[in-house]
């Protein structure tokens, strides 16, 4: 599947998930995960508290995916989607989060996972946009998030879901980095 193919599919999966018919069904919700409700602890990152936050986190997707479009095989791209939803929907349980929604945790992992693979490929700003997000992630764990999203999402900021997939994502990037040419080259010699 092509990259342009993939960020119109999950697109319109994060539509999907954000209709009044699916949406209860899918949100991070911890009573009802405790409950067995386990699949909520993936699916809370594809919902969203409103359409607004829908529009902003695609956008956000689209821009992001563009951004770092020469370092993503959608193989592994999606790995890195699954892996930090599950991470960030698992993690949330340590904070006093009792309903959670939204896909920016996930966001901020795919950052972090592309600047390091700028870093990795000498491409110009790499180094730059890390320490933009360290320096993002430092300032909400210090101030909160922030006023103007809050009233536009019509909820609190889970500033715990960006500082856990910005860890997520940059230590999967650093895993995969010490890992797959050693794997590749696995492979070669067969």
């Amino acid at each position: 599947m092509s990259t342009r193919r993939f960020v119109i599919v999950a697109t319109l999966l994060g539509i999907l998930a954000q209709l009044p018919f699916i949406h209860p069904w899918l949100v991070w919700e911890r009573q009802l995960i405790l409950s067995g409700e386990v699949w909520r602890i993936l699916t809370g990152n594809l919902t969203h508290t409103n359409w607004s936050h829908l529009v902003m986190n695609a956008f956000a997707f689209i821009i992001i995916t563009f951004i770092f479009r020469a370092h993503i095989d959608v193989k592994r791209y999606s790995a890195v989607i699954l892996i930090t939803s599950l991470v960030i929907g698992s993690a949330i349980f340590a904070s006093s989060m009792q309903w959670y929604a939204g896909f920016s945790g996930v966001l901020h992992g795919l950052f972090g996972w592309g600047a390091i693979q700028d870093i990795k490929a000498k491409t110009k700003g790499g180094r730059l946009m890390l320490l933009g997000l360290v320096a993002k992630i430092g300032w909400e764990q210090y101030f909160g998030g922030s006023m103007s999203t809050e009233s536009l999402i019509d909820a609190r900021v889970a500033t715990e879901a960006h500082f856990i997939g910005a860890i997520c994502g940059c230590l999967l990037a650093l895993v995969q980095l010490y890992f797959y040419p050693r794997y590749k080259a696995l492979n070669l010699r067969k």
